[in-house]
């Protein structure tokens, strides 16, 4: 038997309360119960707790436990992603995704490896993919449970969970539509209880929109959450609420500032769609990031990872001071994919060569995992076909990036993190070289070449920096 006690606050929400089809639908709607909270106070950072829910009545979970998130902890750990959704134990008639299952395969894994570390998840928008279809929410929750009954699990909201066609907020040049299957943040704002108070009134009989914009420090890290379905211009609460939290950060404290939305400020997918809100969010928020040096953008919605330079007004920067790297890391699971934006000097060619302020991008699965001290916080991109890095930049509390230009990404990627990535080394590489040189047969040499290639997947590495080139799938 446990020790200690706290209550919980039960809340629900109703089939009028849904905006419209398929959420208030026969066949979307499905009465989802009861969703209690409950608030543990008076943690020590750092220390494990042990903990079950449920009552003496209905019966007890099994004992999960957790390590509570420590402000002063001198090493900070994130699992970061967007746009993740679920797979379902059955056949459904609507689209689910199953690349979802490994993103939380190899992010519990990673957990597990910790010990008594403490870190957090952060899901930054389209998170079940419900869409109106409610049961999808359970399947979600039942498929996170175990890292979220771990770490905590942060999310922000996305147009998957939001977006409805009489939603207070609907700009003429915006793209928003009916994208949340008429749950119009209902489902979201009950399901998850994240910090601060921010809301928004959905103008119909559902309750307010919560979890819209909040921030919160652990360790050498200040973590801002906001949203890009709501009003974000300048003369907004989010506005006024993002400008304040940003002049307020003790940077002595947290040297660093890590900002996450949904909608990207930066990508090179054709997302033609949501051009003018991507010029918005430059002409409003971008001056609040560059002015207070924040660090770190992240983004969702485009189901592919990007790196960027360190970049402000479409422009490579030297550092992140005055320029943030931008990250797009919408490739939690959800497999439909655009394409890149084609050059308008290569029309029959969108992929390469990709456009110079875009450092590296990758169209497969993953996540990025952050681990951040008082003098450098590191982003690796983990893929789901290998749980290997493929991508690492590094930002140190000078300003100065590593692997932040195209020449930098040649020269600090090490051998080992590279042969996952490329499966060949250097010396390989010289020695095939000069093997080929030798050849005279043209039939032999394409015959031993190709017997060497199949060969290279398979080398082993050194203790060399190599370069890797950007991939493209």
């Amino acid at each position: 038997m446990l020790g200690n006690s706290a209550a919980a606050r039960g809340v629900r929400y109703e089939r009028e309360h849904m905006c419209n089809a398929p959420a208030n639908s026969s066949i979307g709607w499905r009465d989802p119960g009861w969703i209690f909270h409950s608030v543990m106070k008076n943690l020590n950072g750092g220390v494990r707790y042990y903990y079950q829910v449920g009552s003496d009545s209905k019966g007890w979970s099994e004992i999960h436990s957790f390590i509570a998130r420590d402000v002063y902890a001198e090493e900070t750990i994130a699992f970061m992603f967007g746009d993740m959704g679920c797979a379902t134990p059955y056949t459904t008639f609507i689209r689910t995704q199953d690349e979802s299952i490994s993103t939380v395969k190899w992010i519990l894994r990673d957990i597990e490896a910790l010990g008594d570390k403490p870190a957090l998840v952060s899901h930054i928008g389209d998170i079940s993919y419900a869409r109106g279809y409610s049961w999808v929410w359970d399947e979600f929750f039942a498929q996170i449970e175990p890292i979220a009954s771990r770490v905590p699990y942060h999310v922000c909201i996305g147009n998957h969970e939001y977006d409805f066609p009489t939603q207070p907020w609907k700009p003429d040049w915006g793209t928003y539509g009916n994208d949340g299957g008429g749950e119009c943040g209902v489902p979201y704002s009950l399901k998850f209880n994240m910090p601060g108070n921010s809301s928004e009134p959905t103008g119909t009989k559902a309750p307010p929109t919560r979890n819209l914009y909040y921030s919160y420090d652990m360790g050498s890290v200040h973590f801002l959450y906001i949203s890009t379905e709501t009003n974000f211009l300048k003369g907004g609460s989010q506005y006024e609420f993002i400008k304040r939290d940003l002049e307020s950060v003790n940077r002595e404290k947290t040297p660093f500032i890590v900002v996450q939305g949904h909608r990207p400020m930066y990508t090179t997918s054709n997302e033609v769609r949501d051009a003018m809100i991507r010029q918005k969010m430059v002409e409003h928020l971008e001056p609040l990031f560059v002015e207070n040096n924040v660090t770190l953008a992240l983004w969702g919605h485009v189901h592919r990872y990007e790196r960027f330079c360190p970049i402000s007004n479409n422009t490579c920067g030297k550092q992140w001071r005055g320029s943030p790297v931008h990250l797009v890391i919408g490739m939690g699971g959800q497999d439909w994919q655009p394409i890149w934006q084609p050059r308008p000097n290569h029309p029959g060619l969108p992929i390469f060569p990709q456009p110079e302020q875009s450092m590296y991008r990758r169209g497969e699965f993953g996540y990025t995992r952050l681990v951040a001290n008082k003098e450098k916080l590191t982003v690796s991109f983990v893929g789901n076909h290998d749980g290997e890095v493929h991508d690492t930049v590094e930002m140190l509390a000078s300003g100065e990036v590593i692997s932040g230009s195209r020449e930098d990404t040649v020269k600090t990627v090490p051998a080992s993190a590279a042969a996952a990535l490329v499966g060949k080394s250097e010396s390989n590489v010289l020695w095939y070289v000069k093997g080929a040189g030798l050849m005279v047969i043209g039939v032999l040499l394409g015959f031993v070449m190709g017997f060497f290639t199949r060969g290279k997947k398979g080398s082993s590495s050194d203790n060399r920096w190599i370069p890797v080139k950007n991939e493209e799938t």
